[in-house]
């Protein structure tokens, strides 16, 4: 169950921060607030970002993920990449995994805006994401293979499933850079916007997702991600059993019954 918030509370994080828009406080806007460090993630930070999700009000149904300042989010905070042994590497990476599955598989659909850097730790964090905006200032990298190490935030999971293994494999072994424009054309971002505007579409998109039912959004964040993962005919049984559930909703009854009545606006190309 959510809880209810005021207009605009955050988590307590003073680098975290969570406000609602919205005619009816239905879209939250996470932002990380951490520019003089390019918004690089510190593990109290990732904690924060977990609880955020954990907890949006229940006037919610849709978020956007954005940064302060001038980049998105440029990685981990190589400062507190500590002398670890594996035990304690295993459970830092364990405890990224449940900050972005909040994220991934959190009550609503989120929207990431993305500018500047959007490296390492933070390219982990915008795959999280449902949607992806970027601006045109935006690039990607992913430096772990050049600083000994490897990703830990369920970049291996998620990345390769927008890019594929070989161009996040070529991203990591060669230190390569994308730019906004072939971000775009790789599918690490949906849309490409003009600098300084990804914030004003990731806020459109999000009021477009929240007039959506609530129920048939959970099916596509929680269920179609599965459903892609499963054999064929394991997934088709999943189909046929959330179509049945989200078409015996009184809100997806509603809704078909005004389209039927011609009250409801058709599909018109934009």
């Amino acid at each position: 169950m959510r809880n209810p918030a005021p207009n605009a509370q955050g988590p307590a994080h003073p680098e975290l921060s969570v406000e609602l828009a919205g005619e009816h406080n239905d879209i939250a806007v996470v932002r990380l607030s951490r520019p003089a460090k390019r918004n690089a993630l510190s593990d109290s930070l990732m904690l924060a970002v977990r609880d955020a999700f954990q907890n949006l009000p229940d006037t919610v149904r849709a978020a956007v993920l954005h940064g302060e300042g001038d980049h998105f989010c440029a990685g981990l905070d190589l400062a507190e990449l500590k002398e670890r042994d594996a035990g304690q590497g295993l459970h830092h990476s364990r405890m990224w995994h449940a900050a972005l599955d909040a994220v991934q598989f959190g009550p609503v659909p989120v929207v990431a805006a993305l500018h500047g850097a959007v490296v390492g730790g933070g390219l982990e964090l915008a795959s999280a994401a449902h949607i992806r905006v970027a601006d045109e200032t935006t690039f990607y990298a992913l430096p772990e293979g050049t600083r000994g190490i490897f990703v830990g935030g369920g970049g291996a999971v998620r990345i390769p499933k927008l890019i594929g293994v070989a161009r996040m494999t070529d991203m990591m072994l060669t230190g390569r850079t994308y730019n906004a424009e072939e971000g775009e054309r790789v599918g690490l971002a949906q849309y490409l916007v003009p600098a300084g505007t990804a914030l004003d579409k990731a806020l459109a998109l999000a009021a477009r997702i929240a007039t959506n039912a609530p129920l048939t959004n959970y099916a596509l964040t929680h269920t179609l991600p599965r459903i892609a993962e499963q054999p064929g005919d394991h997934g088709l049984m999943t189909e046929a059993l959330i179509a049945a559930i989200a078409q015996a909703a009184p809100e997806a009854k509603t809704r078909v019954r005004a389209f039927l009545g011609g009250k409801a606006a058709k599909m018109k190309p934009t």
